[in-house]
């Protein structure tokens, strides 16, 4: 079975930073593109982050410079590093990822919370 598990939420005050992992396990041949999303309360989840099995990266307008998707082939890890967080940052955040195992799945996280205070 396939999953991934994030980690590196919390609470933070605003200004401050956090980095978040995803880790990817099971039986896997190769991980294609891998993103972080988030879903604050009372909104629909919106795409974050993004980056291809080449780096390629892509970031939401409202994320740009403070932001930054990374990824770890080799230990199929993505991270996002967050910096000068805002409390309209806070929400749920969760990974995703195409991966093919002995068939192609697209796999969410369980999601981790990142709390900024103002």
């Amino acid at each position: 079975q396939v999953q991934l598990v994030e980690s590196g939420g919390g609470l933070v005050q605003a200004g401050g930073s956090l980095r978040l992992s995803c880790a990817a396990s099971g039986s896997i041949f190769s991980i294609n593109a891998m993103g972080w999303y988030r879903q604050a309360p009372g909104k629909q989840r919106e795409l974050v982050a993004a980056i291809t099995s080449g780096g390629s990266t892509n970031y939401a307008d409202s994320v740009k410079g403070r932001f930054t998707i990374s990824r770890d082939n080799a230990k199929n890890t993505v991270y996002l590093q967050m910096n000068s967080l805002k409390p309209e940052d806070t929400a749920v955040y969760y990974c995703n990822g195409g991966i093919a195992t002995y068939e192609y799945l697209e796999v969410w996280g369980q999601g981790t919370l990142v709390t900024v205070s103002s």
